[in-house]
């Protein structure tokens, strides 16, 4: 028989923050969990369930407010309890602010590189290569979340799961009007025995026209976000330099 002591059964971080959120899903009504997965998706956690990332959330509000009241105690104030406030808000606020960054900007990677897919998946089928074939050669090259995208959606194929519910899978997970227009098409394609071809083509000028509007959109909206920078942080420093040596020489004038 083993004299050793049994070994110490270790924590997992990721089963207590699910077990946390499940039981908090029937108490916190008002949340949109259904929100808080598309999230995930988006932001590349495919394991993570958002009954976790509920109680990552929950733990980390914990967290913080177990700190600032451990400082409240330490030196009681009314600063201190408003701290105490801002902390357990900031505990729950800041992962929902992190995950949400982080989908909006691969969602926007995958939209930058989408034509560039398109583009190719049209020379390759133009040279008489089939759709899936075209978007293997494709999935090995490309790099960026699109990529990992396209490489997710064939390994559910090769697993059985049909073209038309991989390619569901991929809008669910990449949910922005341009993977939607990609998405249909191809979809759309596969049920009437529509050369892909021409429809990718199509759509092709399509995300071109898509994206020459949404870089036009960015430029009008350029000069009011210059506007804050420029009224508050410029002009006074124009003025400082325009007009300091004339209130200097005014006072050296009439000073005395």
């Amino acid at each position: 028989m083993d004299g050793s002591a049994p070994a110490a059964p270790r924590l997992n971080l990721s089963r207590l923050a699910e077990r946390i959120g499940g039981a908090m899903v029937g108490r916190l009504t008002r949340l949109n969990f259904e929100q808080m997965r598309r999230d995930l998706l988006g932001a590349g956690y495919y394991t993570v369930t958002a009954e976790a990332y509920l109680g990552y959330r929950i733990m980390a509000t914990g967290t913080f407010t177990a700190f600032l009241a451990f400082l409240a105690i330490s030196a009681p104030s009314a600063l201190s309890i408003l701290g105490l406030v801002i902390g357990g808000t900031l505990g729950w606020r800041v992962p929902l602010v992190i995950i949400q960054r982080r989908a909006a900007e691969r969602r926007g990677k995958i939209d930058r590189d989408l034509p560039e897919l398109i583009d190719l998946l049209v020379v390759s089928v133009e040279a008489g290569v089939g759709l899936g074939g075209a978007l293997q050669m494709i999935a090995i090259r490309m790099s960026g979340p699109l990529g990992d995208e396209l490489r997710l959606m064939l390994q559910e194929q090769s697993m059985g799961r049909s073209s038309d519910q991989s390619l569901g899978k991929l809008l669910e997970r990449c949910d922005t009007p341009s993977v939607r227009s990609f998405v249909r098409s191809l979809q759309q394609g596969e049920r009437l025995g529509v050369s892909i071809g021409s429809i990718l083509r199509g759509l092709a000028v399509e995300m071109r026209t898509r994206r020459r509007q949404t870089a036009e959109e960015r430029a009008q909206k350029a000069p009011v976000k210059i506007l804050f920078p420029l009224v508050f942080l410029i002009f006074p420093a124009m003025f400082i330099v325009l007009l300091g040596p004339a209130v200097f020489a005014f006072k050296a004038a009439f000073g005395g």
